[in-house]
């Protein structure tokens, strides 16, 4: 079993900046990908970035290049950084685990608005 705990999340106006941590417990040893999803009202739950164990990184299209997804192992915690931030981000933002038997983990989630 692997447990996730997100934080960072909240209120940003747009344009603005935050930072998202999701620490990972339990049976951290299986890790194969970590990853950052999220979902908007009304609509299904999308891939924001993946990161690998090697570091290697992928990205939904509508955040590459004002997000980015790091990793410290040592720690057994993700973060994303999120820049220039817009309305259509606001989202609960989950943390995913998935093992080398694939099988996924998911966190509680973390609510970003973006709002004036």
């Amino acid at each position: 079993q692997v447990q996730l705990v997100e934080s960072g999340g909240g209120l940003v106006q747009p344009g603005g900046s935050l930072r998202l941590s999701c620490e990972a417990s339990g049976s951290v040893d299986t890790l194969n990908t970590m990853a950052w999803y999220r979902q908007s009202l009304g609509k299904e739950r999308e891939l924001v970035a993946r990161i690998t164990m090697g570091g290697s990184a992928t990205y939904g299209d509508s955040v590459k290049g004002r997000f980015t997804i790091s990793r410290d192992k040592g720690k057994n915690t993700i973060y994303l950084q999120l820049n220039r931030l817009e309305p259509e981000d606001t989202a609960i933002f989950y943390c995913n685990f998935r093992g080398l038997d694939l099988i996924d983990y998911w966190g509680k989630g973390t609510l970003v608005t973006v709002s004036s």
